[in-house]
């Protein structure tokens, strides 16, 4: 009886990653380790774990390595977290400066465990104690929803994160398959009060998940229309064989047309690629946003 189980895509050759341990990596390494922290790019298993740390930089994850949600694309663990570290805020913001940074990407899990707040209380914390041991380096906080919880986000808006992030991840036709515990309308809600509030706001989605190029269009309008300046678009990848699997890799043209076409749209800075990120150069995007910041002035 023939197979009709669908070929899977063969991984194109861009898609290879350079494993580079150098002096920068086991710095960054060495710290992470020395002040008991966690980083999505452990945790998440980026593949652009050695590129941000040989050029010095991390994202480091708060809120312990534990995520109490079970979304079909990601490799953190889930399960019930332990409690809240409330030492952790002040160990972020020694490591961020023993690092040197100008510029931290903070991101957490989902603590819906914590049902007064989801973890806002320690993100506004965190962001806190890094802007007063660490003058002069800007936080880009990258926060789960918080079950759309006002207050909450009200919290972390007024601890002043330089850029506020949060991703739709997907396209809306897919997101309640791929994130199952998520809502679509409830992320555009939390960048719509990001954007009200004044915050420079920044979100992204994966691309090879089942949408089609018009669906992903289409998303960039929507959240473009709502004032959002930072756009990311990378390639989706399978961390597990348990997670969704990879259902197209994605031309670099098709790349390239999404940069273009958001610059059109009016974002200000579009990072579009095979292996972006939410973080992937973060402190680059920032740069070009001050850059053109002051040619407007």
């Amino acid at each position: 009886m023939p197979d009709h189980t669908p070929a899977r895509p063969v991984k194109p050759p861009w898609m290879k990653i350079r494993l580079r341990t150098g002096d920068d990596y086991k710095f960054i390494r060495d710290i992470v380790k020395s002040h008991a922290l966690h980083t999505v790019c452990e945790e998440a298993r980026c593949p652009n774990v050695y590129d941000c740390w040989n050029r010095r930089t991390a994202t480091i994850m708060i809120l312990g390595d534990t995520c109490t949600r079970a979304c079909g694309f990601c490799a953190v663990k889930t399960g019930r977290p332990g409690p809240v570290d409330e030492a952790e805020p002040l160990r972020t913001a020694a490591a961020v400066k023993k690092m040197g940074l100008k510029h931290v990407v903070l991101t957490s899990v989902d603590r819906d465990d914590l049902k007064k707040d989801f973890g806002a209380a320690i993100w506004a914390v965190t962001i806190e104690a890094i802007h007063r041991q660490v003058p002069g380096c800007a936080v880009e906080a990258l926060t789960p929803d918080f079950q759309g919880y006002r207050p909450a986000l009200q919290e972390v808006f007024d601890a002043r994160p330089e850029i506020f992030s949060h991703n739709v991840e997907c396209v809306e036709r897919i997101s309640r398959a791929v994130r199952t515990q998520a809502d679509w309308e409830r992320s555009l809600a939390v960048l719509r009060q990001s954007i009200d509030f004044g915050l420079l706001t920044k979100t992204g989605l994966m691309v090879g998940l089942g949408e089609t190029k018009s669906e992903v269009l289409e998303t960039m309008r929507q959240v473009a229309g709502l004032g959002v300046k930072i756009f990311t678009v990378g390639q989706y990848l399978q961390p597990t064989a348990e997670h969704r699997p990879v259902e197209r890799y994605v031309e670099l043209e098709e790349f390239d047309e999404y940069r273009q076409t958001g610059l059109e749209m009016g974002f200000r800075v579009v990072e579009s690629g095979p292996l972006v990120r939410s973080s992937f150069h973060a402190d680059e995007q920032a740069k070009l946003i001050n850059e053109d910041n002051r040619e407007r002035e």
